[in-house]
């Protein structure tokens, strides 16, 4: 378009030039007015941004504070599913064992709330986080969250906070036939052997009662899992698993970095003997703990509640719970 035909597209209707056009050279572009308001409005949103997160430079010494910072305008709310019938009966119980992994569980609660939330399950996240001074315990975290749950929670996931499923047409609905392995071996981006159940498991809370629950007595990292299969199989009960997803090893993001954290594989000699073993006495009828805290948090406006857990272990039965 050539300058006399842009001037004339730039009047008003009325045929006389805007008085702003009026005052700019004859051979002005309006772009460079376009990338000024642009400018203009990413400084606007900066300042909005610092001055209401309480960020900025503090007074100086003799200055007076300005007046307090208005909170941020919140963000879009979340789906609610409480005047929701489309969502159904069933409420989940998400459980995630924790410990000293932040950044992680910033990026896993609003992830999975919104995740869960978008596939209309309800839902409540229990981060379960192990504040004594023994060995990280999976197996009894889980436990632990069970039976601190809320009773109007009838299921739950056994859910690792580092695994972020990505395919939407994963299930995470009530698994009433049996347990169900959202993380299979044919989708689990590290773990493939037949047996595997672990990364994300769904049960219904009478299906792990059957299984009284997890072993309290693996510390460190990992076989819980593995003796896990084998209370399901005596137990009578089924593993099923996804079918029909065709993203392969993409179908969940692993947010673990080894190189910056390392596993606590530690194993001592008795202990190397008894993580092959089947333990047909302990579970959730045994597991020793005491809850210190219970908070509410919202994490980029999703909801969970906080567990800080002192777990209890006999080292006469298992001295490989310490780190000495």
């Amino acid at each position: 378009m050539g300058p006399a035909r842009r001037r004339a597209a730039l009047r008003l209707h009325g045929g006389g030039p805007p008085a702003l056009l009026g005052l700019l050279p004859a051979r002005f572009s309006v772009f460079p007015l376009f990338f000024l308001a642009l400018l203009l409005g990413f400084a606007s949103l900066l300042w909005l941004q610092l001055s209401c997160s309480g960020e900025g430079p503090a007074p100086g010494a003799g200055q007076s504070r300005a007046s307090p910072r208005q909170p941020c305008p919140p963000q879009a709310p979340l789906p609610q599913p409480e005047d929701e019938p489309s969502w159904g009966p069933h409420r989940l119980a998400l459980l995630v064992p924790f410990r000293e992994r932040f950044e992680e569980l910033l990026a896993f609660v609003p992830y999975m709330h919104r995740f869960l939330s978008k596939k209309k399950i309800r839902h409540h996240i229990f981060i379960l986080n192990q504040v004594d001074h023994f060995r990280f315990n999976r197996a009894s975290l889980i436990n632990v969250g069970f039976l601190e749950s809320s009773n109007d929670t009838d299921y739950i996931a056994m859910h690792d906070v580092d695994l972020l499923p990505l395919n939407e047409q994963l299930d995470y609905s009530f698994p009433e036939a049996g347990p169900f392995h959202v993380a299979s071996p044919e989708l689990h981006p590290l773990y493939h052997y037949k047996t595997y159940v672990g990364g994300i498991l769904l049960l219904t809370k009478q299906h792990y009662e059957m299984c009284n629950g997890m072993s309290n007595r693996f510390w460190g990292w990992g076989r819980e899992d593995d003796e896990f299969y084998r209370r399901i199989k005596g137990a009578g009960l089924q593993v099923r698993r996804p079918s029909g997803i065709t993203t392969g090893y993409e179908t969940f993001q692993h947010l673990h970095d080894p190189a910056w954290r390392k596993r606590d594989q530690k194993r001592i000699a008795a202990q190397k003997q008894e993580q092959f073993k089947v333990d047909r006495e302990g579970g959730l009828n045994n597991v020793r703990y005491r809850v210190e805290s219970r908070t509410a948090l919202s994490v980029a406006g999703a909801p969970c509640t906080v567990l800080n857990i002192l777990l209890d272990c006999d080292t006469s039965e298992t001295p490989w719970c310490t780190f000495g």
